[in-house]
């Protein structure tokens, strides 16, 4: 949304041409008189600064109190800027000053960027216009940090020009003391991959990663690539290549010369290890996570933002007063972080002051031009040029009423709305023709009205000479009372290269072979047979048996996921495996043929229809206070959908931790409730219990809907009472614990019952639900991960809709895995308390619960901290709950009550004591807690001090850290959540059958069951969504010709990239796929060499002789032979077979065969023309039977 078009209409207003020609003039100290009648509305100044921007001679500088007010300015003028590229953040690291936190990478990249874009605007051509100014917005956290000054980076900045000689080896060595990080494929900026001769770099800053192709010493070509295709785009003559951060590890031997003056005698242990670790890397000029630490060490003339400006900047505050206490808070809060590091032996007592004094920065800030927008000139009633919008919420006759009027006039109406069109619906219902639009790009008429689709914090009116209003814009906050508000930043997803959705296959993992069973993977091995190079995946068997498998035939080979236990290998050339493989085949038979019997039975059920939305229903909808994101209103169009037709529902919704999915059900009740059915919310513990009882009572009380709670928070009085109005039908929605299955429970009319969380309720109640199930729509929801191959295998058996893309404002939780010490305890808190949030303490044992609330409450005296577990009184954890959850506590120390589905915004910091004793599946749900808002989230997981991990606590923590990308949950293959998620779908008596084979063969043989079954049954479904498809292997013909066929090894150099790319090529299913991947490999890599044309053409021969039907393709002998299973299975190609090739071919009952001779170009044309017109003929066979 960009509303430029709106600027002009300030242009003509006295106070505004104060500001503007204030700034046109060379330098001054204060605006003139009556200037400032045009910024006191706060919540126009975004508007004012933009346009001002269009016509300043100079950058401006615009400096807010804190992190969060900056961003919020940001966002604001990218809105209102006709230049929104020219629009830039300079951000505040995350970690408070003497604080070893890791910054984040986005952060990172941002102030790097926009430093070597002020050091040289000459290599940023899209960014240097001189027209519009720049506008740079920043923080007092952002500029007390010391940083690098502009002589260093300066010398730091390189420029790669097209047809320049550059010495490869010395480039390498400048990306690494420039703090790149070496990867096999370049997905992030800061990062470089080199291949050959090709060098791919991705540079802070840069919108695409640029790939540079030498021949010799001479760059022969330039092009930017997609990080998500790793495709190439476009040439570019040149390419700017910045540091990838402020701490370059080019001066960390000069570093190294202070750093051995530090005397660090008094670190404890494992700090000192820390320390020690950092200076070799220091020494060999290599970056590291973390290196920003060490900045006041790198610099001997540290830098700031300012330090970049020409003195002509323009700077602007709202309340110098406001940034100096700022300042003198982070700096006192500074002083007691390092008095408490040293202390316990974090920081060594000589580590220099990492930031600048707030008089150092005002004088960088003196002789400037300068505006704040706190400071009040003109005092007479109604001088402001902005003024507060008036507000109607939801009164939308009176609203139309007021436009009717203001549009005789010469004013301008702008409603932005995230509901444009259902606004312009209402107001033609008021009489009112709005224009819908995106964008208001250019000045609207007088007595226009626009609808913009887009989201803003607040309007307001822009007044003219005579203070009429010449210009009314109003938001969601004004027209219905609730702001709808999203951060209108681009979405920088991370890039994920095409190989990310294959399981990192490691020396030493299990695997298991289609045809062989379950192994120890040993590595990729070149081997020599026949006279045949190729590169095999060593396999390891019982009684020390090995079995090389051909790369080509990589999909045979998946990794092992199982039950957590070591499986057994299995012994080469027995029975065995083919003996648990039929096992595992009955039982997923028998899974299938259940889960399609209740699909049927529930299809011929007569249930109840639900009518259409009404008006109601859309009024509610309206009211979500958050964008739905195109997964949650999928999955809401499929209840729904379901809901309307004549059958019961049983849909399960998956979504990861904080994804929406209660919305999904608050949406589906209200819907019930509409057409006089009563809903049951069934629900694991008192504790959400009471959580969604004031979700739904909350969301629903501009409504006549009755909601009602049945818990142990009840007294026995109260549930009577709440049963005689069940039965009578005056409570429309309940939510309770499994006291609301049993038999006493009685209902009027009961339309829809909803299931949070199934898995967690026992046997009897899920006997009791299956019940229920026959009679009435159910909703069942779930946050456990569900792989998606197993979500692929069952959509065909189940009715399932997966919310997997997180809210457009959630942030990855920031994860940090440390010993327990009091001052990071310390920290965490007061960081969390100072942005106004609060945080759970989880403690999960209640013996000593007191103990740990006295060390808390002596640690960090100013928290208000309350304590909440599973063992108190009902009333008493009730009142501990609803006190924490209006905020009358900053801590809740708790044991996991909170673990499921608990949903407080406000609490965007969890500290786990004794971590590495929780289970993987519980610290994922536990972190999940948090992150639930716009607000950073961190989460700390702690560990007693000095303790040596177990390998396995050691593991749990390391994947917790490293799942820390949003929907983590359903990407990162951790193994109990995979195995809690089938387990918990598919049944307990399952588990054995997933044990024997793992996880993924199981899944493949569920899918084809499925399918299998279908067929016979005559449904039809649509395809579910996948990152990529497969064929399974269990369908796909084996090739195995005498033809050298890898990847070589200087050609993809890094084995676990190379193994990821077979992994991917041999699930390819199509002509088209294996096309462009052979196109991709040669953008990657560089020309194919013929091994890799030859690994091409196997591809290709297996795709075609599987769509053939075919079973085999292999020589014998001086022939190429092509096998089918049985004769009825060559049946539809042999015609063709005898048409085109019946004088070169000889055919037979189930096989065919060529002369292969050496296997030259002619003999391999030959049969690919042959796999073709059999792939074609049993197309064209199999099509009027469909």
């Amino acid at each position: 949304m960009n509303l430029s078009g709106l600027l002009p209409l300030i242009d003509d207003q006295p106070a505004f041409q104060l500001l503007r020609d204030y700034l046109k003039q060379p330098a001054g100290d204060t605006p003139p008189e009556g200037a400032s009648a045009a910024w006191d509305l706060a919540a126009g100044r975004a508007y004012l600064l933009a346009a001002l921007q269009r016509e300043a001679p100079r950058p401006l500088v615009l400096i807010a109190a804190n992190p969060e007010r900056a961003t919020q300015l940001h966002d604001q003028l990218c809105q209102w800027s006709v230049a929104p590229e020219q629009v830039h953040l300079f951000p505040a690291p995350e970690a408070l000053l003497y604080d070893k936190t890791i910054w984040g990478a986005e952060t990172i990249n941002r102030r790097i960027a926009l430093l070597s874009w002020l050091a040289r605007p000459d290599l940023y051509p899209e960014m240097a216009a001189s027209q519009p100014a720049p506008i740079i917005v920043t923080s007092v956290a952002a500029l007390l940090h010391k940083s690098i000054a502009p002589s260093y980076l300066l010398k730091s900045i390189r420029e790669l020009r097209l047809r320049q000689r550059i010495d490869l080896n010395e480039l390498l060595t400048t990306l690494l003391r420039l703090g790149y990080q070496p990867t096999s494929a370049v997905e992030a900026p800061g990062s470089f991959s080199r291949r050959g001769g090709i060098l791919d770099i991705f540079a802070p800053g840069q919108r695409y990663p640029v790939r540079i192709e030498l021949f010799g010493d001479e760059i022969d070509s330039l092009r930017t690539f997609d990080p998500e295709t790793q495709r190439s785009q476009e040439t570019v003559e040149r390419a700017a290549i910045c540091p990838a951060t402020e701490a370059l590890p080019s001066y960390g031997r000069l570093a190294l010369a202070r750093l051995k003056r530090t005397d660090v005698a008094q670190l404890q242990a494992l700090a000192r290890q820390r320390w020690q670790q950092d200076m070799e890397n220091l020494e060999f000029e290599q970056g590291f996570r973390g290196i920003e630490f060490y900045l006041p060490y790198l610099y001997s003339e540290p830098g700031s933002l300012l330090s970049f400006l020409s003195r002509a900047a323009a700077i602007v505050t709202e309340g110098r007063g406001e940034l100096a206490n700022t300042a003198a808070t982070l700096i006192e809060q500074a002083g007691v972080t390092r008095a408490e590091l040293v202390d316990e032996g974090g920081l060594p007592e000589g580590y220099p002051t990492p930031y600048f004094t707030w008089p150092a920065l005002e004088a960088a800030l003196r002789g400037r031009p300068t505006l704040d927008m706190a400071h009040r000139q003109a005092e007479e009633e109604g001088a402001n040029l902005l003024g507060p919008a008036d507000s109607y919420g939801g009164q939308l006759a009176e609203l139309a009423e007021d436009c009717k009027s203001w549009r005789a006039g010469p004013q301008r109406i702008v409603m932005v709305s995230r509901q444009a069109q259902r606004l312009d619906d209402l107001l033609r219902n008021e009489g009112l023709y709005p224009i819908v639009a995106e964008d208001v790009v250019e000045t609207p008429p007088p007595g226009s009205l626009t609808i913009v689709q887009g989201g803003m914090a607040q309007g307001w009116v822009l007044r003219d000479r005579e203070l009429a209003d010449a210009l009314v814009v109003l938001t969601d906050s004004e027209i219905f009372g609730w702001a709808k508000y999203r951060r209108p930043r681009k979405v920088t997803r991370r890039a994920f290269s095409p190989e990310a959705f294959f399981a990192d296959l490691r020396e030493g993992d299990h695997v298991v072979h289609l045809e062989h069973g379950i192994a120890v993977y040993r590595g990729l091995q070149r081997k020599t047979v026949d006279g045949v190079e190729r590169e095999y995946l060593e396999l390891e068997y019982a009684e020390g048996d090995r079995l090389w498998v051909p790369v080509n035939q990589a999909d045979r080979i998946t990794r092992y996921v199982g039950t957590g236990e070591e499986p057994a290998l299995h012994r080469l050339g027995t029975a065995d495996w083919d003996r648990v493989k039929s096992r595992a085949k009955r039982a997923v038979e028998d899974i299938a043929q259940e889960l399609l019997q209740l699909y049927a039975a529930r299809e011929v059920v007569p249930g109840y229809a639900f009518s259409q939305d009404t008006a109601w229903q859309e009024e509610m909808e309206t009211s979500f206070p958050y964008e739905e994101t195109e997964d949650q209103l999928r999955a809401i169009h499929e209840v729904k959908d379901d809901m309307e037709k004549k059958r019961p529902m049983d849909r399960l919704v998956c979504g990861d931790v904080g994804y929406g999915k209660t919305e999904v059900a608050l949406r589906a009740a209200f819907k019930s409730v509409m057409d006089g059915k009563q809903v049951a919310i069934l629900v694991p513990t008192t504790v959400l219990a009471q959580q969604h009882y004031i979700t739904f009572r909350d969301r629903l009380q501009a409504f006549p809907v009755t909601v009602e709670m049945l818990s142990r928070f009840r007294t026995r009085a109260e549930q009577g009472q709440i049963l005689d109005r069940l039965a009578t039908g005056q409570v429309d929605i309940v939510v309770g614990t499994h006291r609301l299955i049993q038999k006493d429970v009685e209902f009027k009319d009961l339309g829809l019952l909803i299931i949070d969380e199934e898995q967690r309720f026992g046997v009897a109640h899920k006997e009791r639900l299956k019940q229920l199930r026959s009679q009435v729509d159910v909703l069942t929801l779930t946050a456990t991960p569900i792989p998606r191959t197993l979500y692929m295998a069952l959509t065909a058996a189940r009715d399932m809709s997966i919310i997997d893309t997180p809210p457009e404002e959630r942030l990855p939780i920031r994860t940090q895995v440390a010993e327990m010490s009091d001052s990071l305890v310390r920290k965490a808190i007061l960081r969390e308390m100072g942005r106004g949030g609060q945080v759970y303490f989880v403690h999960n044992r209640v013996q000593g619960i007191r103990q740990i609330a006295q060390h808390l409450n002596r640690i960090v005296p100013e928290a208000r901290l309350i304590i909440g577990h599973g063992q108190m009184d009902e009333h008493e954890l009730s009142r501990v709950m609803l006190d924490f959850m209006e905020g009358k506590y900053d801590v809740l120390l708790c044991t996991t009550i909170i673990e499921s589905g608990l949903d407080i915004p406000s609490v965007n910091t969890i500290i786990i004591n004794q971590a590495d004793k929780f289970g993987l599946a519980q610290l994922y749900q536990l972190r999940g807690r948090v992150g639930r808002s716009s607000a950073q989230a961190y989460a700390y997981l702690l560990h007693n001090k000095g303790q040596t991990l177990s390998d396995i606590a050691k593991s749990r923590l390391e994947t917790i850290l490293e799942a820390n990308e949003l929907g983590a949950g359903y990407r990162v293959a951790m193994r109990d959540l995979e195995l809690r998620g089938a387990g918990e779908i598919l049944g307990a008596r399952q588990h054995g059958q997933i044990a024997a084979v793992g996880f993924e063969l199981y899944t493949r043989l569920l899918s084809q069951a499925v399918k299998k079954l279908q067929r016979q049954q005559g449904i039809v479904q649509p395809e579910a969504r996948l990152p990529f498809t497969s064929l399974s292997p269990t369908d796909s013909a084996s090739v195995d010709l005498p033809l050298s066929a890898h990847l070589p090894e200087d050609y993809v150099v890094d084995v676990p990239l190379r193994l990821k790319l077979y992994q991917r090529m041999t699930n390819l299913n199509a002509i088209q796929e294996i096309d462009d991947v052979a196109q991709e490999l040669a953008d990657r890599f560089g020309p194919l060499p013929e091994p890799t044309s030859n690994l091409i053409y196997l591809l290709r021969l297996k795709v075609l002789a599987t769509l053939a039907g075919a079973s085999s393709v292999a020589r014998d002998d001086t022939r190429v032979v092509v096998r089918f299973a049985t004769p009825e299975e060559m049946t539809p190609v042999r015609p063709e077979l005898i048409r085109q090739f019946g004088n070169v071919a000889i055919i037979r009952a189930n096989q065919v065969s060529l002369p292969w001779g050496r296997g030259g170009e002619l003999s391999r044309q030959t049969l690919l023309h042959l796999l073709e017109a059999m792939a074609q003929a049993k197309a064209a066979w199999e099509g009027p039977k469909r």
